[in-house]
């Protein structure tokens, strides 16, 4: 793993998610590896020759870019992260995430931040202190040897869930972000049923094959579940409708059983639908 660290010129940055104004990224990079990461398509401009995985920058001066007194951010949502996870392993040494949530609480911005880290906990004081925060975890599978193989360093299935539950426990809003759906793989029915009592709403994704980790998951398929590759290729094929059913299922699902749920789908044009309430 090589860590460098940073100095940066900016770190709010114009965010182009549906859900965000502004996005704060701490790290370049992230410790957990994941396999089907979108995220890795920024070793293109940081110039990083390690494997995604492999590497991490820290913005060793991202708390100090935050301006003290600035009307510019009320009202206005930022989430923190979008291409690394502010809670990975390395947030333990750093701190970074939680020196730049004492920054924004004068602030006072329509936050929300996403992670697959219990570390999150530690700073349950600070999301007090903000009148409009959601903290969102992301699950793809409640098997642990599963995500062992697909998400190397992230925290362990039960770690997440209980910390989703201690959460809800201290008032904070909750997300669970059940993505990306790996088809035959993710049970997100069984996972919402697991969680349902203590997560305030549902986000769903399904998994894109874009080309740069399109090897990867075959590589993984075939390793762990060979009986599952040449399915792959009939749901990735251009005739499939395989997602267009999956979405209206998840629909009927959250409108049957009450939930708040939002749908991320990337369709055959790599579209993201606009957010669908329940």
């Amino acid at each position: 793993m090589k860590i460098k660290e940073i100095k940066v010129k900016s770190i709010i940055v114009k965010s182009n998610l549906p859900e965000g104004d502004f996005v704060i990224n701490p790290y370049i990079g992230c410790q957990h590896g994941c396999k089907y990461c979108y995220a890795r398509f920024m070793k293109r401009f940081t110039g990083h020759t390690e494997p995604w995985g492999f590497f991490v920058d820290v913005k060793i001066n991202a708390s100090d870019l935050i301006p003290e007194d600035t009307n510019k951010y009320k009202d206005k949502s930022i989430v923190i992260s979008s291409v690394t996870d502010p809670y990975q392993p390395i947030e333990r040494k750093y701190k970074l995430t939680r020196k730049i949530l004492e920054r924004l609480i004068p602030l006072q911005p329509h936050l929300s931040l996403m992670t697959k880290s219990d570390l999150v906990i530690r700073d349950v004081d600070l999301f007090k202190q903000f009148k409009d925060c959601l903290v969102a975890f992301s699950l793809s599978v409640l098997d642990d040897k599963t995500r062992k193989e697909i998400e190397p360093l992230s925290s362990s299935v039960d770690k997440r869930i209980n910390a989703l539950k201690n959460l809800h426990k201290a008032n904070i809003p909750t997300a669970l972000f059940i993505s990306p759906i790996f088809p035959e793989i993710t049970d997100w029915k069984k996972i919402i049923n697991k969680t349902k009592s203590f997560v305030g709403e549902y986000w769903f994704e399904n998994l894109n094959l874009y080309s740069s980790i399109k090897n990867g998951i075959y590589r993984f398929l075939r390793e762990n579940k060979p009986e599952l590759v040449e399915k792959y290729k009939k749901i990735y094929s251009k005739d499939s409708n395989y997602w267009n059913i999956e979405e209206n299922n998840i629909n009927e699902f959250c409108k049957k059983n009450k939930l708040n749920c939002r749908i991320y789908f990337h369709h055959k044009t790599n579209h993201v639908q606009q957010p669908l309430k329940n």
